[in-house]
């Protein structure tokens, strides 16, 4: 102390008070970020990205909250390393669920999510991480323990994952978390080791039904046109039959109707018409022949020398 002036010491004493005091009431917002402040532990305002002031010594305090970064919670499974060549660790104790048809079923997923509320990420859950982790373990295992294996690994598995979304939102905002979950994903369903490949077997089988199924739809596509097509060549033919069989038939029946009335008229000349033109309809295929009246008498035949006899 001898070598500090008074003086000195008062400079030394206030440079320190004002570092303090500066460092404990100025602080810095990531463009990311949020910060909820308190005084004396009580929420008094959130403040945004930008550089902020505060009342020193700890009256104030600031809580950063990341709120645009998408967080991501991994189960069954961690990254240990990531990168072009990532490398995982399995996690087998939370990924081993039973199903509905009493299989065992071991089912790897990720779930991501935001914070969209920092006072209440802040202030009304404690344990957050745990109790996010805890709630998606415990909706994945009630949607799965409500299914067939078969289908779990197949049809119903984006089921799984739209379903297991609507009830975490529903749960997180009961607890009033102050977050969002964006995206569940199945990353992995397998069946246990010891059964394996019958199910790869069982699922080869159903991919073959499925083409199958496919070929035969395709099938259906190109045979039902051209069976309809050829039904509707086949009516249009009909219904010019039909056409052409009605005019026909009212065409004698008009044919018809004129005789009768040439008939009213003179009967026995129409009668004495009608007659030959019958013998000529008859006879009108009929080469050398010729045709005479039964009661004519002193008639002498002659050769046709023309027909050769």
């Amino acid at each position: 102390m001898g070598k500090f002036s008074p003086n000195t010491f008062i400079l030394v004493v206030v440079g320190i008070v004002a570092l303090i005091l500066l460092s404990t009431s100025v602080f810095i917002v990531d463009q990311t970020e949020r910060a909820v402040i308190t005084r004396f532990g009580k929420y008094i305002a959130i403040r945004d990205p930008g550089l902020h002031f505060k009342l020193p010594f700890g009256i104030d305090r600031n809580y950063t909250v990341n709120v645009r970064t998408v967080q991501t919670e991994e189960f069954g499974f961690r990254t240990m390393r990531g990168g072009n060549f990532p490398t995982y660790a399995s996690q087998t104790a939370e990924s081993i669920m039973l199903t509905g048809d009493l299989n065992i079923v071991d089912i790897e997923w990720i779930i991501q999510y935001r914070v969209d509320d920092p006072r209440a990420w802040v202030f009304n859950v404690q344990e957050r991480r745990e109790t996010i982790r805890d709630v998606s373990r415990s909706v994945i295992n009630m949607l799965v323990g409500d299914r067939a294996i078969m289908a779990i690994m197949g049809i119903q598995r984006s089921d799984i994952e739209n379903e297991a979304l609507r009830f975490m939102n529903e749960t997180f905002n009961s607890y009033n978390l102050g977050i969002n979950v964006i995206a569940v994903r199945l990353q992995n369903v397998t069946p246990p080791s010891g059964v394996q490949q019958a199910f790869e077997d069982v699922n080869r089988a159903i991919q073959d039904r499925e083409r199958l199924i496919n070929e035969g739809q395709q099938s259906y596509n190109e045979e039902i046109p051209r069976a309809r097509g050829e039904a509707e060549r086949m009516i249009q033919v009909a219904q010019g039959y039909a056409t052409e069989r009605v005019n026909r038939a009212r065409g004698d029946i008009a044919r018809f109707n004129s005789v009768f009335e040439e008939y009213r008229r003179a009967p026995e000349v129409t009668r004495q018409r009608l007659y030959y033109e019958m013998i000529e309809e008859v006879f009108k295929d009929e080469d050398g022949m010729t045709i005479i009246d039964r009661n004519l008498r002193n008639f002498l035949p002659l050769m046709n020398l023309g027909g050769g006899r």
